[in-house]
């Protein structure tokens, strides 16, 4: 019988984490393993897996959940493992749920999700999932093109050995949908969510509507910066890419113009740091990093930060980006 292993990321959220490890104890169908990455939390999280006899983990540096799938997936590989069920400290599987998703009758060499849906109401998806908002509304026991990594996620050992590993430089917002694409469009994998197969994740809490805070989202650099790599795995060419980057960074500019209630000047002229790294392929930023130089700028002056912006945002749309005017626009 073929192995399956659990893959959990984490970092500092050991409460959240010891629900998840429960999860996976309780499944009607065990899984041969449990792997923690632990991305250098600084709680209790090392004292606790220490404590743990049946847990096999890993301390590293913290690089975010794709370094943390990226060691995880890998050493799964390493070990023979056939099948690797990803997923992040913050959700858990029903207690059928690994049992399902390994029961469905479809192809071997394909993307495998379970349903998530809201550990709170347990009813409401908390992504779009096809065209049900909960539930209790579907119908089918397969949806094929529906997948939310790395959310109760399966993946096979033949899926790495065609696709690679998750890219851990992006860190995160944006490292499971490169991924996800990767596997599907450049490799034409199919992707399935198994409907009965349930994940329980907490709901959506970022949304284009909501101001964010321009001193501490640090993360908002990351799913501006991870956007173009995400799209050169969705469109397979680097032309195809920029354009559809350079209508992100467009239609993020109008929603910050709209929703945005606080800071948009600054929140305008911050697009261009991202941006700039995108194009130059830096991956340095960390979260220490971004929250410095924000801090930095919360006083700076931003009027020629966004007239560059624009100016370079229209030179950009009409001819594929000025790179060198984002990157010195970014560093005003």
């Amino acid at each position: 019988m073929e192995k399956v292993i659990a893959v959990v990321v984490t970092h500092n959220r050991l409460t959240l984490l010891s629900e998840c490890i429960d999860a996976l104890r309780r499944q009607t169908r065990k899984p041969d393993a449990i792997l923690v990455v632990n991305n250098d939390s600084i709680d209790d999280t090392e004292k606790w897996l220490l404590s743990q006899q049946d847990l096999v983990f890993i301390t590293q540096k913290n690089i975010g959940s794709s370094g943390g799938f990226n060691t995880g997936i890998n050493w799964a590989f390493e070990n023979n493992y056939s099948w690797i069920w990803c997923m992040d400290d913050d959700g858990y599987p029903k207690e059928d749920a690994l049992e399902k998703i390994l029961r469905s009758d479809i192809e071997t060499l394909s993307l495998r999700n379970c349903a998530v849906v809201n550990k709170e109401d347990k009813k409401s998806f908390v992504w779009k999932t096809g065209r049900y908002q909960n539930i209790d509304e579907v119908d089918t026991h397969i949806l094929k093109g529906v997948a939310h990594p790395f959310n109760g996620t399966m993946i096979h050992r033949n899926i790495v050995e065609r696709v690679g590993l998750p890219k851990p430089s992006l860190f995160l917002w944006g490292d499971e949908t490169e991924y996800y694409y990767r596997i599907t469009k450049k490799n034409k994998i199919p992707v399935y969510t198994i409907t009965d197969s349930i994940h329980y994740h907490p709901a959506a809490t970022f949304s284009y509507k909501k101001d964010w805070d321009y001193g501490k989202t640090w993360k908002m650099y990351f799913y501006v910066r991870n956007r173009l790599q995400i799209q050169e795995s969705r469109f397979g060419t680097r032309m195809m890419a920029i354009f559809h980057y350079c209508f992100f960074l467009a239609a993020l500019t109008v929603l910050i113009l709209l929703y945005q209630k606080t800071d948009k000047s600054k929140k305008l002229g911050f697009l261009l740091w991202p941006a700039a790294d995108a194009f130059n392929h830096d991956y340095t930023a960390t979260p220490l990093t971004i929250l410095s130089r924000l801090e930095t700028r919360k006083n700076f002056s931003y009027k020629k930060i966004v007239n560059a912006y624009f100016k370079n945002l229209l030179t950009g749309l009409l001819s594929g980006f000025n790179i060198a005017g984002f990157r010195r626009a970014a560093n005003l």
